[in-house]
């Protein structure tokens, strides 16, 4: 045999083994997917008892936008995923694929029948009963397609990136922040074990073990999280994103809970505690990478100011919306009251803390109608729907800065779709 038949039939089988590792690999996926979709139908599908009330005052309500009209949300999120070029579902998909999270989806099996609040939370990143919870992502996206690349790396992107606008440490960037956000809101499902009476709550070792499941679920997204960071490669987003998860963390230790993790009022208050809370809570994720999304590609301090400013006003707004839905809402989003929300607070600070010694947390259902009845007979109300129009515009004129864009026209719309 010649030379050069040796060599083409040593590149024919080069290229057939590069093949079957690439079908291997695809059938490895697909298995996978397979397993964690099979698991989670098990975990999230099957008959559960209702997490107790006792076991959900602990939380501020983690639903995104939930009060306004389901058709505005949907319709402004479905474009959005259009402009960006895939779901918002798929954004963490890469780590949901993989074999440690089948194995955590596959042990939550385990706590199906018992009490423990990390399955509502699990349910709730799936799906919350109007739409999904990962807009952060998309936010972070659309407003990479919106500024599109700084001048000085303009003529350096590729060409499939132009065409989306969108260069892939931001696609990168934008499944951190959702793995940051989940892995805070599973770690919030970790219950205290000395509050619990086995009676109510069910046996102390299942608690336990969804404690377990909990830590170690929420610390493995935090440690792919840290490793996507890193591989952007860019030390001041790493510093950056590092001090957003810094304030998740002192989110909760800011004097709005008592001894035992409930919402509660402290002797105290302002507003200003309020906007306090949110930005640590949820604000500083959101504007902090929304700012890193525009220092990944070179845009000025300007440029990544008015970025930060978009996403910390948005979050101001789409808390307001979820703190006033029981307000306005009462007969459907009653139960997630707390004493920390937003109209309480307003309240608070202007008749005083004195005026709502009566109510002590957690709150029965009793007392969660008298606040109602309470805020409503107040122009309170008005002044916070006065507070969620300013917000809400402040962060439509963060983004004047950007040029006309149909990513652009998207946030505006879900702006507008969460303010009304």
């Amino acid at each position: 045999m010649c030379t050069c038949s040796r060599n083409l039939l040593r590149c024919l089988s080069l290229s057939l083994n590069n093949e079957i590792k690439q079908r291997r690999s695809e059938w490895r996926g697909r298995s996978n997917f397979l397993r964690f979709t099979r698991n989670l139908s098990n975990v999230f599908i099957s008959p559960r008892s209702r997490v107790p009330k006792s076991l959900q005052t602990g939380k501020r309500y983690v639903g995104i936008w939930s009060s306004s009209e389901p058709s505005d949300w949907n319709k402004a999120v479905s474009n959005a995923e259009k402009i960006v070029g895939y779901p918002t579902s798929f954004m963490s998909l890469r780590c949901l694929l993989s074999d440690e999270i089948s194995n955590v989806v596959l042990h939550m099996r385990k706590l199906v029948g018992t009490q423990h609040p990390l399955l509502r939370t699990a349910r709730g990143l799936v799906y919350d009963g109007k739409h999904g919870l990962q807009t952060r992502g998309l936010i972070v996206l659309l407003l990479s397609k919106a500024a599109g690349p700084g001048p000085q790396i303009e003529g350096k992107m590729l060409e499939k990136d132009k065409i989306t606008g969108i260069c892939p440490r931001q696609r990168s960037l934008a499944e951190v922040t959702e793995m940051i956000h989940t892995a805070n809101l599973i770690h919030k499902g970790v219950v205290n074990l000395s509050d619990l009476d086995p009676v109510f709550d069910g046996p102390i070792k299942d608690m336990e073990f969804g404690n377990k499941m909990a830590v170690l679920s929420g610390d493995f997204l935090l440690a792919n999280a840290s490793t996507g960071l890193a591989e952007l490669k860019n030390t001041k987003v790493v510093e950056t994103m590092s001090s957003a998860i810094g304030d998740l963390m002192e989110a909760e230790f800011t004097g709005l809970r008592d001894g035992k993790g409930n919402p509660a009022l402290p002797s105290s208050v302002t507003f200003s505690d309020w906007l306090k809370q949110t930005f640590l809570s949820s604000g500083s994720l959101l504007a902090k990478s929304c700012q890193s999304s525009m220092e990944l590609v070179k845009h000025d301090d300007h440029v990544q100011k008015q970025a930060f400013e978009f996403g910390c006003n948005m979050a101001y707004v789409q808390q307001l919306n979820e703190d006033m839905a029981p307000f306005l809402h009462p007969e459907e989003f009653l139960d997630q009251l707390t004493m920390v929300s937003a109209p309480v607070m307003k309240y608070a600070e202007i008749h005083g803390v004195a005026s709502l010694d009566t109510f002590t947390s957690p709150l029965s259902s009793s007392d969660r109608k008298q606040i109602v009845s309470l805020i409503q007979s107040s122009q309170v109300l008005n002044e916070c729907l006065t507070l969620c129009e300013e917000y809400g515009q402040k962060a439509i004129q963060a983004l004047d800065i950007f040029p006309h864009s149909d990513a652009k026209m998207a946030l505006v719309n879900i702006v507008e779709a969460v303010m009304k």
